[in-house]
């Protein structure tokens, strides 16, 4: 059983969030200085629990990493709470990466030891944006889909670029989705509010209909 209060310092993805701090990614800061590490990390999401940056050597445009800040070796290592904000994390960088790539198809990775292509020993998902995928047929997909083709340096420049256009699309996403919630409480909220309304109107009811008996006799 691993040491989680022990992480490898020579761990790169420990280093990364050790000096980036989280932020509110519904409201994003508009620059987050790459050069903390080296080399360069560019972060698209930074909470107390997670943290999210493009890989250094990417498998396409976009490609993105989000781990845990705390050392997990393995995916069974994350705690619950963890895990419930990494598979969250994962459908909102999705939706914020084909936004900012104009890429709709892409892979969620996640390799679990060495023989599963599992390189850097702190677990994290790999978000890959597709676009070979409809170029150049099924053939370059099963090359690629581990992990395992040919990868690239990433051109920083176009990275900070890109990096801030993402937090820029996770904010965006996040925004609609609590919108949707909102919308949705009001609605559940008017819901109740009309059916208390008609359970009054019932007891209304109920009680003059118990109450036209009695008048009826009054009367005779």
């Amino acid at each position: 059983m691993f040491d989680s209060s022990s992480p490898s310092s020579a761990c790169p993805f420990c280093a990364i969030a050790a000096v980036h701090t989280s932020y509110d990614p519904s409201h994003p800061p508009p620059t987050v200085d790459p050069t903390l590490t080296s080399p360069s990390s560019f972060i698209v999401l930074s909470t107390p629990l997670l943290i999210a940056f493009l890989d250094i050597m990417p498998l396409s445009h976009g490609h993105l990493l989000l781990c845990p800040r705390a050392h997990r070796p393995k995916l069974t290592d994350a705690t619950r709470q963890e895990s419930l904000q990494l598979g969250d994390s994962v459908r909102i960088l999705s939706a914020a990466l084909a936004r900012a790539t104009g890429v709709e198809d892409w892979n969620v990775l996640q390799n679990n030891g060495a023989a599963a292509a599992q390189v850097v020993p702190h677990m994290h998902y790999h978000v890959i944006p597709r676009p070979e995928i409809r170029a150049r047929g099924k053939g370059h997909e099963s090359f690629t889909m581990f992990g395992r083709g040919q990868r690239g340096d990433l051109d920083e420049d176009e990275a900070a670029v890109l990096a801030g256009r993402i937090r820029e699309e996770v904010a965006r996403v996040m925004r609609e989705e609590e919108e949707v919630v909102d919308k949705d409480r009001i609605r559940e909220e008017k819901n109740d509010i009309i059916g208390e309304d008609e359970k009054k109107k019932d007891r209304t009811r109920q009680n003059e209909h118990q109450e036209r008996p009695e008048e009826a006799k009054v009367k005779l």
